[in-house]
């Protein structure tokens, strides 16, 4: 009886143990399994935590340019709004210099046309004056030949006074020398003619020509 119940007790120790050791192995294997799982676990959780770090570095990068494009936007926008206002400053000036440059041209071709009226004017006036000078030179030269008829006349006029008879001219002063008288009023009435032939008529020679 005893030694059924030690039989009964090894049986049971042995059952025991070779329960513990399956246990131990098992318990082993889930503490393999659970050490893996938090290996992965701890490697996930450093990934994420790199992943987040690293998010958080491309979110900071991502408002440090977001801040720099809106820095450059502001600038571009002030930029642009400088360029409008001189463009239409310059707009402005190119119509005012358009103005003025039209009212000058204006300008300019009114004193144009002025001095075109003044030097037609002009030159009929040169025109009408050189006619006049023409008709002045004719009328010197007619003067000229008169006053060489005049000096022909004047120099028969002197040979006739020095041809003269002293005879005659006391026959002149006698009362009864007709024919003496006779011959020298007929001689001097030559010469009167002849004079008045040599007189220069400035109006009735340009109303000749």
């Amino acid at each position: 009886m005893k030694t059924r119940f030690v039989l009964l007790g090894l049986g049971l120790l042995v059952a025991t143990s070779v329960s513990a050791e399956g246990m131990e192995e098992r318990l082993r294997t889930q503490l393999r399994s659970t050490t893996q799982q938090l290996q992965a676990l701890q490697s996930q959780q450093a990934q994420a935590s790199a992943a987040q770090l690293a998010a958080q570095n491309e979110a900071k990068a991502a408002q440090t340019q977001i801040k720099q494009l809106s820095a450059e936007l502001a600038k571009a926008k002030g930029l642009a709004e400088q360029l409008n206002g001189q463009q239409q400053a310059l707009h402005s000036q190119a119509q005012a210099q358009v103005a003025a440059s039209t009212e000058q041209t204006g300008k300019f071709k009114k004193a144009y046309e002025e001095l075109l009226v003044m030097a037609r004017a002009k030159e009929a006036e040169r025109s009408k004056l050189q006619v006049q000078l023409a008709e002045r030179d004719t009328q010197v030269q007619q003067c000229s030949v008169k006053n060489q008829q005049m000096y022909g006349v004047a120099k028969q006029i002197l040979t006739a006074y020095e041809n003269i008879d002293v005879a005659e001219v006391m026959k002149i002063r006698q009362p009864f020398a007709g024919s003496a008288r006779v011959k020298f009023d007929e001689l001097a009435q030559g010469f009167g003619d002849e004079l008045y032939k040599t007189q220069f008529d400035a109006p009735q020679a340009a109303l000749s020509h």
